[in-house]
């Protein structure tokens, strides 16, 4: 898997100052995407053991709150195997630290993915599979006319600023809501 960059500071990506991984490679395509240089799946670098043990040397900074995937799309097919070992790894080595994920499938769609895989017996990693390791997930593709630049966590008012532990427990979409 190719990532673009990997912003070492940033506090538009989810709660705190965060770590962010922009995943290489998109076919959703939004119409105004900020960033369409990371449509190309052969953008970029590759992301190897390397970038992974500087990932975890910049999120494990007193100062950083979290770790946050967008791309490009993270949970694209040809993604998911390497983000599902990111996200793990980061799980792992750093469980009190937040993990967000943005992606242009609801979170509908996730689990419909989910069910599909599973109907057919694919031995794959599903979408769900990495955002159960996930705390919060930013669900939908951009809409540039449902733009609103108000909003703290998403591009346009289709999106879905969603809890994943909550909405998971529930069994239904929880939207995450900010501690004082």
């Amino acid at each position: 898997m190719n990532y673009e960059t990997i912003d070492k500071c940033s506090v538009s990506n989810g709660l705190g100052i965060r770590v962010v991984l922009w995943v290489s490679g998109c076919n959703i395509h939004c119409y105004r995407c900020h960033n369409p240089q990371t449509w190309d799946f052969n953008s970029g670098q590759l992301f190897t053991e390397s970038t992974m043990q500087e990932l975890l040397e910049l999120i494990g900074k007193p100062y950083i709150n979290g770790f946050t995937l967008s791309g490009g799309h993270p949970l694209d097919p040809r993604n998911t195997d390497e983000v599902y070992r990111i996200t793990n790894r980061v799980r792992q080595v750093y469980p009190s630290k937040s993990i967000w994920l943005y992606t242009g499938y609801t979170w509908e769609h996730i689990f419909e993915l989910d069910k599909f895989c599973k109907e057919q017996n694919l031995e794959t990693i599903s979408p769900l599979d990495i955002v159960k390791l996930c705390d919060v997930v930013v669900d939908g593709a951009y809409v540039d006319s449902l733009r609103d630049i108000s909003l703290p966590w998403a591009g346009s008012t289709n999106q879905r600023v969603i809890d994943v532990k909550k909405s998971l427990a529930e069994n239904k979409i929880i939207l995450y809501e900010q501690e004082d």
